[in-house]
């Protein structure tokens, strides 16, 4: 069951939506949605710290609960020929650099975060577009792999660099591709994994493959797909539009509690 928090953000992302809409692009150009948003996400943090603490779990569920088909929202095949290269091979010349703002920057094949210890979990994604799915996800704690990094004790921002071009066209340069960004204490949350398997299957292409973020506390557009990279870092105002993210670069929260 929702939690009062959730039934209300769902309801009005739904109603500030009004009705099916072809993607978040369409909200964003909602001078009155964007601004909900960002008078919002304070004052959703201070409630979910209130009513639930800073490491309560977001709802887990049963097997027989999730949903049949768990839909593709945004890019499912990212119009990148460097990625098309590594999706091709299978992902194994692919890996997941960290760096920033670490003691010892890593670089880790699919592979090798396979053999990290995995947590499984079946949870709910909710879409500020208004739907909803329950998938089973498995994949290796974020903290795990921090600690393996080793943060700087300046370090207070976990930025995901992905492999998906926002701009329609086939560049690499970072600065066209998605981004997302967490706090270290999010960061190292329970739930917070790195995805590499969907209902028990590796993780489908359309839905991220070979790495995704999984933030059960928050909403869809935080869960970044097409991990290619992680730089930790002291602050977010001097990366892209200065908010943290590619959609709150657009005028969404950057702390978007459920």
């Amino acid at each position: 069951m929702s939690t009062p928090r959730r039934q209300f953000l769902r309801l009005a992302a739904g109603t500030l939506a009004t009705g099916a809409l072809a993607g978040c692009d369409r909200l964003s150009e909602s001078a009155s949605f964007t601004g909900f948003l960002r008078r919002a996400q304070y004052l959703s943090r201070w409630a979910q710290d209130l009513l639930t603490g800073p490491d309560a779990l977001a709802q887990e569920f049963t097997e027989d609960d999730i949903t049949s088909d768990f839909r593709s929202n945004g890019t499912s095949m990212p119009d990148s020929a460097l990625y098309r290269e590594l999706a091709n091979g299978g992902f194994r010349d692919w890996a997941l650099a960290v760096g920033g703002m670490v003691r010892q920057p890593l670089k880790l094949s699919l592979a090798q975060l396979k053999t990290l210890p995995s947590r499984t979990q079946v949870t709910r994604h909710d879409c500020v577009e208004g739907w909803s799915a329950i998938a089973k996800w498995t994949g290796v704690p974020l903290a795990r792999v921090l600690d393996l990094a080793a943060p700087l004790p300046q370090a207070r921002y976990v930025v995901f660099h992905c492999a998906d071009p926002m701009d329609g066209s086939d560049r690499t340069a970072p600065q066209s591709t998605y981004y997302e960004s967490l706090d270290l204490r999010e960061a190292r949350h329970a739930q917070t994994i790195l995805a590499y398997g969907l209902n028990d299957e590796p993780l489908p292409v359309a839905n991220g493959a070979p790495l995704r973020l999984r933030v059960e506390r928050q909403l869809g557009y935080k869960h970044a797909k097409y991990l290619m990279r992680i730089v930790l870092v002291d602050r977010l105002d001097g990366i892209r539009g200065g908010k943290g993210g590619y959609w709150e670069d657009l005028g969404y929260e950057w702390y978007a509690g459920i």
